[in-house]
């Protein structure tokens, strides 16, 4: 291999959440990959059908899998006439995938200061960043309370549902919840299907109007509260401005912030 920049995968796992639009992929992981929870790789592929092919094609992808497991996990909608999502979503088993050596990304939980409550805000696949921090001990030790939010379309889009609200019964995440039952809220939320006690509306909607803390049962308060948002440029857009208003600031020059963003694409 000529370019040193990327190593060579295998698909390990394909998986389709809704056909035609959600999938995930899992490939194997370099010895020497490093990365932190909520960080991205860039993920190549080459433009022709030819498994041997050189990569040409690149496109940045969070990793779903959490830094201490073997593997590494994507999660990707479909964009039909893309050039990219469409090939990823025909792999097979044994097929090549190409990551890039370094990962990239600052939507970390070192970015806040322990303690308190922290806010995952994510839209359709921003969800991604939010399952490997999720997937690492480390975030269940570092707040007091974890307030997971995704908004979606419809139902079926709730991609990893079954697995976050699988959590209260694992092993390994027992002891929080024997603490506190609420030490991790989920809030699935459908914008053009009603879902059982969860709104139904845009979540910048719910943030404006309060709804999202009242079903959150916890306050958007800067002083206690940290927010990360990942998902379409307008809810970043539009969720900065309603939590800056508040108080929310990225941290800037040694000073740790109390938001945290990433533009999804």
């Amino acid at each position: 291999m000529t370019d040193t920049k990327y190593t060579r995968q295998t698909v390990t796992h394909v998986h389709t959440w809704v056909p035609d639009k959600l999938f995930s992929v899992r490939v194997t992981r370099d010895p020497s990959f490093d990365f932190k929870a909520g960080q991205f790789a860039r993920v190549g592929l080459p433009e022709a059908d030819t498994p041997d092919a050189a990569p040409t094609l690149w496109r940045a992808y969070s990793m779903v899998s959490a830094p201490h497991e073997p593997g590494l996990e994507f999660y990707s909608i479909v964009v039909p006439e893309g050039l990219f999502s469409p090939r990823m979503a025909r792999l097979q088993v044994g097929d090549p995938l190409y990551i890039e050596k370094n990962p990239f990304g600052f939507l970390t939980i070192d970015r806040f200061p322990p303690g308190g409550d922290l806010w995952l805000l994510a839209t359709g696949t921003g969800l991604s960043a939010y399952l490997s921090i999720l997937r690492d001990p480390a975030t269940w030790h570092s707040f007091e309370r974890i307030i997971l939010v995704h908004g979606v379309r419809t139902a079926a889009e709730l991609a990893y549902r079954d697995e976050i609200l699988a959590w209260q019964g694992r092993p390994g995440f027992a002891p929080f919840f024997q603490q506190d039952p609420r030490k991790l809220v989920y809030l699935p939320i459908a914008t053009r299907e009603a879902l059982p006690g969860a709104p139904q509306a845009r979540l910048t909607t719910l943030i404006a109007d309060g709804r999202l803390e009242q079903a959150a049962g916890a306050a958007l308060d800067p002083e206690r509260a940290k927010v990360m948002l990942c998902g379409n440029p307008a809810m970043l857009a539009d969720a900065r401005k309603l939590l800056g208003e508040r108080g929310f600031k990225p941290g800037r020059r040694g000073i740790p912030g109390n938001l945290a963003v990433e533009n999804y694409w």
